[in-house]
């Protein structure tokens, strides 16, 4: 047998007592100062959601004029995952949860501490957990003492994230409808003028410019040819002179009213879209399960407790023992 072997087994067996005493002891009070007299059991409750690809109801549903709509039913992937990571860590959600389950009294913190918010967050992050799992879904965990609560807590922070999202939408969804409302509203104002313009030149006799000037001017012509000086002349040259002076503006107005009227449909199609995302909602998640109270604690593993003290004081016994020996031999080869 190896040397250092047989010195390790002498060693073992000469501090036998003292290295099985030391981790059973440990284990003993790990038992005791693990259980509910002593550290309070956390129960956890977990929802787990997928983002969606879009909350907007009219990209979604109405038809666009793009090549690929967004399909409002598919997963999102991971850029819509970090977003709700980030909704989650909001003040928004945090004062909320906060005032609903009544944390500061809930935590027991000191409501005249000058640290009191901060205190809170510390109990708040320490209890709540968001993650984003490898299959681009966000997990929300939630640690209480309370199983109902940690559940209710859980089931209220995924509704809170739906509400907080859709409301920062909403609020962008308001500012996009005034702007394509002011837009609609001055394109039918400028469609108004033009056409209240368009009716005075008909008033004037500008009805049809092309085929009005053609007609007209043939007959002018043949009436001159004819050598005719009567008052029907005079009535055709009148004709001519007022298509003349007003019939440029005519074919120019009525040239705009077209494109106008097509930008109208365009801009009314766009206000049909801003309205519905403005006054409609589209969940942000879709909710893979809800959290029900959990009948087994999270917190603290017993029996892991229980076997790291043992082991550590079996380690630390033997740490002390060597030390113990190489100080004790150190000193003999000083005085020797």
């Amino acid at each position: 047998m190896d040397p250092s072997s047989q010195n390790l087994l002498l060693f073992l067996f000469r501090n036998r007592k003292a290295l099985l005493a030391a981790p059973v002891i440990a284990a003993l009070a790990a038992a005791i100062f693990s259980g509910p007299w002593f550290i309070t059991p956390l129960y956890e409750s977990t929802v787990v959601v997928f983002p969606s690809t879009t909350n907007s109801p009219s990209k979604a549903l109405l038809p666009q004029n793009t090549y690929q709509d967004e399909d409002f039913m598919e997963f999102g992937s991971e850029e819509q995952a970090e977003q709700l990571l980030q909704v989650l860590s909001s003040d928004a959600i945090f004062d909320s949860i906060t005032a609903r389950f009544q944390l500061m009294e809930h935590y027991k913190l000191d409501p005249s501490s000058k640290t009191l918010r901060t205190d809170l967050h510390e109990e708040y992050s320490d209890k709540i957990s968001f993650e984003r799992t490898q299959f681009m879904s966000v997990r929300i965990n939630v640690l209480d003492e309370d199983p109902q609560m940690a559940a209710d807590m859980a089931n209220a922070i995924v509704d809170l994230l739906d509400r907080v999202k859709s409301r920062i939408q909403r609020e962008r969804a308001n500012v996009g409808l005034n702007l394509v409302q002011r837009e609609y509203q001055k394109v039918r104002k400028e469609l108004r003028d033009m056409e209240d313009e368009i009716r005075g030149l008909r008033g004037k006799g500008v009805h049809e410019y092309e085929g009005q000037s053609m007609v007209v001017s043939e007959q002018y012509a043949t009436a001159i040819a004819e050598g005719r000086t009567d008052k029907t002349v005079k009535q055709l040259k009148n004709v001519l002179d007022t298509l003349a002076k007003y019939g440029g503006r005519y074919v120019a107005l009525r040239d705009e009213l077209h494109l106008m009227k097509e930008e109208e449909v365009k801009i009314k199609t766009k206000l049909d879209q801003a309205r519905v995302d403005a006054e409609q909602v589209l969940p942000a998640t879709f909710r893979v399960n809800a959290a029900v109270p959990a009948d087994k604690k999270k917190y603290p593993i017993r029996w892991l407790v229980v076997a790291v003290s043992a082991l550590s004081a079996l380690v630390g016994t033997m740490v002390v023992i060597l030390g113990a020996n190489t100080w004790k031999e150190l000193k003999q080869s000083l005085r020797s």
